[in-house]
């Protein structure tokens, strides 16, 4: 939907970028539902702040105009997406707008749920409240992208990681690969698993290095993401950490019906849901049925950690929506060595993934390269 123009203020900007600020704070806490920031403004004071903590919690608005008490009566709501009109978890934000006596609201995106689009922003013009849409909307898409994508296309939000040598090797030709980065570049990884709904690795990764697959932040901080393993015959150890190691995230394992119901059974009695998906024309899981699969389960977000097969799948089937790259200053070499991508690759330089909104970080000695594959937000 396109946003309305509008001619904001400088004040404007700047206390809507204070509410995008606030948003951020609820990351990995409220999915499926989205990050959201509020703030209320009265006689150019801030009365008021607030956002949505965690899902089934109160909505940013209702944090912001509670805080505000009377103050909120013919003050300006700046909210970084349109107040819910229908109820949910919650009731309608709409409603307690009206009921503060709020006079405008400013938002930065409009929802993009089909169903819901317009709706909030609609319903409190036509109650006679100063309504205007757009502002720093492209921050505000970027910080929900994962809500933004999954809402619109019934598919998770996909993100490759990877580390490598300056030489783009991910293990050494003996398959020795930990740790190519350093402790600082893993502690952000492990804050990254905090933000996304599931982790992904492939059968290898669990037979080679038998991860764990938690989110490990210092004084116990962070959730844990769903753990989700491609393995289209069930060749995973019952031993492996994924299905013995405690963690209140579940394990899911992604097969096709070509796996024995002995070992399905097996795993299944260690609390492992399987997830049976047909298989593409290599036999392996589909991976665009299991994102749709992941997509009904109301999984938004999927952080896919390898190995170069299955990074390699991701991008051959064009799936891959933001990637992490970091470079170690490090050379391995050998042609045994595994790259960053397997699978088939292109077959020439005009068909390969174009990488877009690049950026770099240096994160303790590594180098962190940031970017997208797939659309451009507008």
């Amino acid at each position: 939907m396109k946003h309305l123009s509008h001619s904001f203020s400088a004040e404007d900007r700047r206390v809507m970028a204070l509410a995008l600020k606030l948003a951020a704070k609820g990351v990995g806490f409220t999915s499926p539902n989205p990050m959201v920031g509020a703030v209320v403004v009265k006689d150019g004071h801030i009365v008021g702040q607030g956002y949505h903590r965690r899902y089934g919690l109160p909505h940013a608005e209702v944090e912001a105009l509670r805080q505000a008490g009377a103050l909120a009566r013919g003050g300006t709501l700046y909210v970084t997406l349109e107040p819910c009109n229908h109820h949910g978890q919650t009731p309608p934000c709409t409603e307690a707008v009206l009921s503060a006596g709020i006079l405008r609201v400013v938002i930065a995106n409009h929802d993009p749920n089909p169903r819901v689009t317009g709706g909030g922003a609609d319903f409190l013009r036509q109650q006679g409240l100063i309504v205007d849409c757009g502002l720093l909307a492209e921050a505000g898409e970027r910080l929900n992208e994962a809500f933004f994508k999954a809402v619109t296309t019934g598919r998770p939000f996909v993100i490759v990681k990877a580390a490598a040598s300056l030489d783009g090797k991910i293990a050494t030709r003996t398959g020795d690969s930990q740790w190519i980065t350093g402790p600082k570049a893993r502690t952000w990884v492990h804050r990254l698993r905090h933000q996304v709904d599931a982790i992904l690795v492939g059968v290898n990764t669990v037979l080679a290095d038998d991860p764990q697959l938690t989110t490990r932040l210092p004084h116990g901080q962070g959730k844990d993401p769903i753990r989700i393993i491609l393995d289209s015959r069930l060749r995973i150890p019952l031993t492996a950490q994924v299905l013995t190691q405690k963690s209140i995230a579940p394990t899911w394992v992604a097969c096709t019906t070509a796996a024995s119901p002995e070992k399905r059974a097996a795993l299944t009695s260690l609390g492992a849901d399987i997830i049976t998906v047909a298989p593409n024309p290599e036999n392996r899981v589909d991976l665009g049925a299991l994102l749709s699969i992941l997509g009904e389960r109301r999984v938004q977000s999927i952080l896919v950690e390898g190995g170069a097969e299955v990074h390699g799948a991701f991008f051959d089937a064009r799936l891959v929506d933001k990637f992490h790259l970091f470079l170690a200053p490090k050379f391995i070499g050998g042609r045994q060595a595994p790259g960053i991508l397997g699978g088939l690759g292109r077959a020439t330089l005009k068909e390969a993934h174009q990488a877009h909104d690049i950026t770099f970080r240096q994160i303790g000695a590594d180098i962190l390269i940031s970017g997208y594959v797939t659309r451009k937000i507008s």
